[in-house]
């Protein structure tokens, strides 16, 4: 049979997409030839618009007469990946690094920072930390895990969290429950608490100039 006389004439586009277009993806596809609906590959197709930045995982099946059908997973951006070297990098929950155009994004997602051969250790540091965090009204804005593997948090008030590398949890309770002491204590702003004793805390406050 003549391929030419069975062509693909229609693109279907399924799966939750928030932050690619769906005309992304018929361009994405519209590079190359696709070919006709008995000549065309949906293992090429699929592995095509996998290699787009935005799509974690794409399947592609043909339905008669003309229609080609892909079902997308997008991925979900954890946060900015290293963001001062890798301008355009994000993260994934799954630790995965893709870079792509920053500006479709309208949330406000965490800076993480880390050694590139340990982004899924960074990733889960902050999931566990900011989780325990979050419950307990603090926000997390920014993670660093040293080449040291010691790990410094940004809070969105402006607080600094010295954690080091040992009992992360622990000490991050530790600074939940004397939290209220310490805004207690005096009323300038916090700057940074350090946690890295076996038992209580270092609280450093912002001077006059430093808030200006």
């Amino acid at each position: 049979m003549d391929a030419n006389e069975v062509p693909l004439k229609r693109l279907v586009v399924q799966g939750e997409l928030r932050f690619l277009e769906r005309n992304q993806v018929r361009d994405a596809l519209a590079g190359e030839e696709l070919g006709s609906f008995f000549s065309a590959d949906v293992n090429v197709i699929r592995e095509r618009l996998e290699a787009e930045p935005w799509i974690e995982q794409a399947s592609v099946r043909k339905e008669w007469p003309d229609i080609l059908k892909v079902f997308l997973v997008e991925q979900k951006p954890l946060g900015h990946w290293n963001e001062a070297m890798r301008p355009h990098a994000l993260v994934s929950a799954a630790g995965e690094v893709f870079e792509v155009d920053k500006s479709v994004i309208d949330v406000l997602l965490p800076k993480l920072n880390g050694p590139e051969h340990a982004v899924k250790e960074t990733v889960e540091q902050y999931q566990q930390v900011s989780e325990l965090l979050q419950i307990n009204g603090h926000q997390v804005v920014a993670l660093t895990l040293t080449e040291r593997f010691a790990v410094d948090v940004e809070l969105l008030s402006g607080i600094q969290l010295r954690l080091g590398r040992e009992g992360l949890l622990e000490r991050v309770q530790r600074f939940i429950d004397v939290f209220p002491t310490i805004v207690r204590h005096k009323a300038q702003p916090i700057d940074y608490v350090d946690l890295r004793y076996d038992t209580g805390v270092a609280v450093a406050w912002k001077e006059e100039e430093e808030r200006k």
